[in-house]
């Protein structure tokens, strides 16, 4: 693209972007000669905790179950007023309830604003949900920045 360049964007950019929550893409690591999941998902985010929460849905037959343990990659990204921004974070899932309910990680979910999706094709009380965090080994974004011809 002519005339476009990227910057990283500072910590306080990332957080600002990332907000409370929003959508992304978490793509679940598979075999080498398999492409990764890749699935739409809410997410809420902690600036406090630099943690990112989903809750993931369970249909019957779902194979989420035997992903979750797998590494992830989660992608956000939009156009914003000041450009493209995109925040890209990997490790690996934990389950939210597996934590200590006087833990950092699930106090932080208080502060989070999980949006509510309801796109399944079956009734909701067929879906199981069950929370996880990511707490990133590695988290980064860059943002567009135009420059002169």
């Amino acid at each position: 693209m002519q005339g476009i360049r990227w910057l990283q964007l500072t910590g306080d950019e990332r957080d600002e972007f990332l907000g409370r929550g929003g959508t992304g893409v978490l793509s679940f690591a598979t075999d080498r000669d398999e492409s990764p999941v890749s699935i739409p998902v809410s997410y809420g985010y902690s600036e406090e905790e630099s943690v990112l929460y989903f809750q993931l849905s369970f249909t019957p037959g779902s194979r989420k179950h035997d992903l979750v343990d797998r590494h992830v990659s989660f992608v956000v990204h939009d156009k914003t007023t000041d450009g493209w921004r995109s925040v890209v974070a990997t490790g690996q899932l934990a389950e939210l309830s597996d934590e200590p309910y006087e833990s950092a990680v699930v106090q932080g979910m208080w502060s989070i604003d999980l949006p509510d999706v309801d796109i399944f094709e079956q009734p909701r009380e067929n879906v199981t949900f069950e929370s996880y965090y990511l707490d990133p080994e590695r988290i980064s974004g860059r943002k567009e920045v135009a420059t002169e011809p």
